[in-house]
């Protein structure tokens, strides 16, 4: 009779108020693609006893999370807020269920759920927050501390703007001699840098960017350093493009310094959505020649693993080059450094550690190659994409080569 009679205070204390639990999630309107996105989960207690709460919350299915539980206990009408973090790997939409909180009283026989929320569909964007970073250190001027060199301007890569007074301090270099014999004091001539050159990112979206590292394809890597680069080009006054194909050309989308462009460049990678075919390096040509008539610097995302695989795209490169100033920006496998630098101990080892850095030296031996024809190159680790590629620009743009 004792227990019985426990149990019913039990329940009269944990239902006899309508709604004792509250509690809402907090998540931004996107969340950002390879990185970690806070998430908060608001919870309030209504009872006038201490509460225990289990909170599971329905987080998409494409985490595969299964084990998300928290255990708190709440004060009388006190709140708490949850924070924890979800890293995606992929674009696309995610849906959010409910959050399912059991609450125990300080007797703790029974217990009572409580299904709150709503259901919220969340898109997953390419990196923005990569982008911002690098936007924000760009302004304070520290993007040196995440490894972006500082490049010392060669030569006058600049545009002629006016003559004017030499004043202390100016480059003695300028000195316009005509001019100062016209007017009987030194004038020197006065340079800005050249703006409103036209830069692309071209995206190859074939099989060999389906490689996975650290849980994300190659092919969002490329996405998200596109995304982060073009912010970083338009911020340098130049005009940002995309392109992106695989046995077909997919999405072109021509170069301009506009404020709407990164609107339009974020959407449009979005977007973007890929069979993982065979590059067709023929139909890419065609495109940018029929599209792209200003010269322009083109910056290829794409990977070769052998110098066969690249020799039979060379001729399409080639011709690429003569218009055009071409990068090829290809990636490292990190899995074959390490197994380099691992000591093998028995044959089976040895054997591997010599296909590992044999492949990797194959690496090499196509930047060279593509070198030879007069074609620049970055090899790349996945995960320092973005500043390699971003150094790459700012060398070019110092050396006058756009």
């Amino acid at each position: 009779m004792a227990l019985i009679v426990v149990v019913i205070t039990d329940i009269i204390l944990l239902f006899n108020v309508a709604k004792g639990i509250l509690a809402h999630r907090l998540l931004a309107d996107r969340l950002s693609n390879g990185d970690e996105n806070l998430i908060k989960l608001i919870i309030d207690n209504r009872y006038n006893f201490y509460t225990s709460l289990t909170i599971i919350d329905e987080v998409p299915f494409q985490f595969q999370y299964r084990d998300l539980k928290f255990n708190i206990k709440l004060a009388p009408k006190g709140n708490e807020i949850i924070k924890y973090n979800l890293r995606p790997v992929k674009r696309g939409e995610y849906e959010f269920g409910l959050i399912n909180i059991y609450v125990c009283s300080p007797i703790g026989l029974i217990s009572r759920r409580y299904q709150l929320d709503k259901k919220v569909t969340v898109p997953v964007y390419p990196s923005y927050i990569q982008m911002r970073k690098f936007e924000l250190l760009a302004i304070s001027n520290q993007l040196t501390a995440i490894g972006i060199k500082k490049i010392r301007r060669i030569g006058h890569n600049m545009e002629f703007e006016q003559i004017k007074e030499y004043t202390e301090g100016d480059d003695f270099r300028s000195i316009n001699w005509k001019a100062t014999a016209r007017h009987g004091e030194l004038m020197v001539n006065t340079y800005q840098d050249e703006k409103s050159q036209q830069v692309y990112c071209i995206i190859d979206k074939s099989r060999v960017m389906q490689m996975p590292f650290d849980g994300m394809s190659l092919l969002d890597y490329a996405i998200n350093t596109s995304l982060a680069l073009a912010n970083i080009i338009i911020k340098k006054d130049d005009k940002a493009g995309l392109l992106t194909f695989q046995h077909k050309v997919g999405a072109h989308l021509k170069a301009s310094g506009s404020n709407k462009q990164m609107l339009k460049i974020l959407e449009t990678l979005y977007n973007e959505k890929t069979a993982y075919k065979e590059a067709d390096y023929s139909r890419l040509y065609i495109d940018i020649k029929q599209n792209i008539n200003q010269r322009s610097l083109l910056l290829l995302f794409t990977n070769f693993e052998t110098r066969s695989a690249m020799k039979r795209q060379l001729p399409y490169l080639q011709k690429l080059a003569r218009a055009h100033l071409l990068v090829v920006i290809f990636f490292e496998n990190t899995e074959m450094r390490s197994l380099i630098h691992e000591p093998a101990s028995n044959t089976k080892g040895i054997y591997y550690k010599a296909i590992a850095e044999n492949l990797h030296f194959e690496k090499k031996l196509i930047a060279q190659e593509l070198s030879k024809h007069g074609i620049h190159s970055v090899i790349s680790a996945p995960s320092e994409l973005s500043i390699n590629s971003i150094n790459k620009y700012l060398e070019l743009k110092s050396r006058g080569m756009i």
